[in-house]
C-alpha cells in the first residue's frame, strides 16, 4: 500500500463525523474488541457479530436489533440531507430523541407512519433512549451530555395531555413551561440552547410563527479528549486533496492505529476516546469514488456490519484538524422517507400530546443544528433538534382577492342602513 493511500487524508464521511454519538455509544463494543485484539495478537482477526452472540443476554440481542433499525434510519436521512458540493454533519440521536418524544404524543396513522420511518416502535424507541442516558452518564468523563424540554404556548385553549407530560418527564428528563410565544420566549429559548450545548450552538429558532403553539427539543454537547492526545511532534502541516483536484493546506495529527475498517468501495479506523466508550470512525472511499457516491451507495445494515467487524491491522494515520457548523430544516427530507402525514394540517394525528380547542395540531418544522471541532487535544461536538408544531386555524383559509381601481370602475355612495344608493357613477379618466 502506498504512503499516499497510508496517510488516510480524509475526505470525511460526516455519517462518522456527524452521528458521532449515535454511532460513537453504539461502537462500545466494537472499539473494546478491536483494543483487546491489538494487544493479545498480531495476526489478522475479524471480531464477528455472530463470535459475541453466544455471551449476549436476550436484552443486548435486542438492543442489538434495535442498533441496526436506528443506524439504517440515520443512513437513510442523511442520504437525503447530503451535500455534493460541501460539508455535511447531521446527529441522528438529537434528531431521533426529539422525534421520539413527539412520536409520544401522536396517535392512529400518523404514529404509524412516523414508526415506519424510523423503523422501531415509539415503546421501543422509548426504552431504548432511557437506556442510552443511563449509558451516559455511567462515563466517568461526563463527555456526553443531553436535556430535552417542552415549551407549550401559554392559552386557555392549549393544554398538555396528562400522560404525555408525564412520559417526557420521566423517561426523558424534559423540562416543561407554558410560555407566551413573543419575542421574549425566542430568545429564552435560544439560550437554554447555548447553555445546553456548552455555547457551541448559539441559537436553534430564527423566528416563532404566529401559528406556533408548542416545540420539543433536543441539545446535546460532546467532550471527548483522545484516549492518547497527540504531542506537537505529530501535528505538522499537509495537504487536503478536494474531489475537483484543488488543494488546501491542513493541520495533519499522525499516529499508529490498529482498529481497521473495510467496506465495499472504502476503508477506514476507529481512534478511541478516554475510557474506551466513544470513537471517532473514519472512512475513506476508493479512488475514483467520490462521497456522495460512497454515502448514495450505503445501506444501514452495510455499515452496521463495517462499524462492528474490527480487524487488527497497523496502521499509519493521519486525520486533518477541522472544524464544521451545519443549519438544516429537515421536514422534506422526513417527508421524503414517509412520514408526510405527521406534517398534514388536515391529517396530522397529535391528540395524546395537547388539546386545542381552535384547530389541529401538526409539525411545521424541523430544525437542526450541528457543531464540531477535531483538534489534536480530542474533539468537542453540539447537536441541538427542535420539532416545531404548530396549530391549523379553525376556519380554512380564505385566499385574498386583489382589486386596485387601476382601471376604469364603477362607483356608488350608498346609505348602510336602506342600501339605497345615494350617487352612482363612472370613472373613465382621472380628472385633476
Amino acid at each position: 500500500m502506498g504512503k499516499k493511500r497510508r496517510n488516510f487524508l480524509i475526505q470525511y464521511v460526516s455519517l462518522a463525523l456527524g452521528a458521532i454519538v449515535f454511532l460513537g455509544s453504539g461502537l462500545t463494543k466494537a472499539a473494546a474488541y478491536g483494543a483487546e485484539l491489538a494487544a493479545v495478537s498480531t495476526e489478522q482477526e475479524v471480531i464477528t457479530e455472530e463470535s459475541c452472540y453466544s455471551e449476549r443476554t436476550d436484552e443486548e440481542v435486542e438492543r442489538t436489533l434495535l442498533n441496526r433499525q436506528l443506524t439504517d434510519f440515520s443512513v437513510r436521512l442523511f442520504q437525503q440531507t447530503l451535500k455534493n458540493d460541501g460539508n455535511t454533519l447531521i446527529s441522528p440521536y438529537s434528531i431521533v430523541s426529539a422525534l421520539s418524544m413527539t412520536a409520544n404524543g401522536a396517535s392512529g396513522n400518523t404514529l404509524s407512519k412516523m414508526e415506519e420511518v424510523l423503523g422501531v416502535s415509539s415503546e421501543e424507541l422509548k426504552e431504548y433512549l432511557y437506556a442510552m442516558e443511563a449509558g451516559f452518564a455511567s462515563d466517568e468523563e461526563k463527555a456526553l451530555l443531553t436535556a430535552n424540554s417542552l415549551w407549550l404556548k401559554e392559552e386557555d385553549s392549549l393544554q398538555f395531555q396528562p400522560d404525555f407530560l408525564k412520559t417526557a418527564k420521566e423517561w426523558y428528563d424534559a423540562e416543561a413551561a407554558s410560555v407566551p410565544m413573543d419575542a421574549a420566549t425566542l430568545q429564552r429559548i435560544n439560550h437554554w440552547v447555548n447553555e445546553k450545548t456548552d455555547g457551541m450552538i448559539p441559537e436553534i429558532l430564527d423566528e416563532i410563527p404566529k401559528d406556533a403553539v408548542m416545540y420539543l427539543i433536543n441539545a446535546l454537547a460532546f467532550h471527548g479528549a483522545w484516549e492518547e492526545e497527540y504531542p506537537e511532534s505529530a501535528v505538522s502541516k499537509g495537504t487536503f486533496t478536494r474531489e475537483d483536484g484543488s488543494t488546501q493546506e491542513a493541520d495533519m495529527m499522525y499516529s499508529e492505529e490498529s482498529a481497521y475498517l473495510e467496506d465495499e468501495g472504502a476503508f477506514g479506523f476507529l481512534k478511541n476516546y478516554k475510557n474506551g466508550k466513544y470513537a471517532f470512525a473514519a472512512l475513506l472511499p476508493d479512488e475514483g469514488t467520490t462521497v456522495e457516491e460512497y454515502v448514495k451507495s450505503l445501506t444501514g445494515e452495510r455499515l452496521y456490519q463495517v462499524l462492528s467487524n474490527v480487524q487488527s491491522e497497523s496502521i499509519d494515520a493521519a486525520i486533518p484538524c477541522f472544524q464544521a457548523e451545519y443549519s438544516i430544516e429537515l421536514s422534506d427530507s422526513l417527508k421524503e422517507l414517509g412520514m408526510e402525514e405527521a406534517f398534514s394540517p388536515k391529517d396530522a394525528d397529535f391528540s395524546k400530546m395537547c388539546v386545542s380547542e381552535k384547530g389541529n395540531i401538526y409539525i411545521g418544522r424541523v430544525l437542526h443544528k450541528t457543531y464540531i471541532d477535531v483538534n489534536p487535544k480530542g474533539t468537542e461536538a453540539a447537536a441541538a433538534t427542535a420539532v416545531e408544531m404548530l396549530e391549523e386555524c379553525a376556519l380554512e383559509p380564505v385566499p385574498m382577492k386583489i382589486i386596485h381601481l387601476d382601471r376604469p370602475f364603477v362607483y356608488f355612495l350608498i346609505d348602510l342602513e336602506s342600501g339605497f344608493p345615494l350617487f352612482m357613477g363612472t370613472v373613465h379618466t382621472l380628472e385633476s
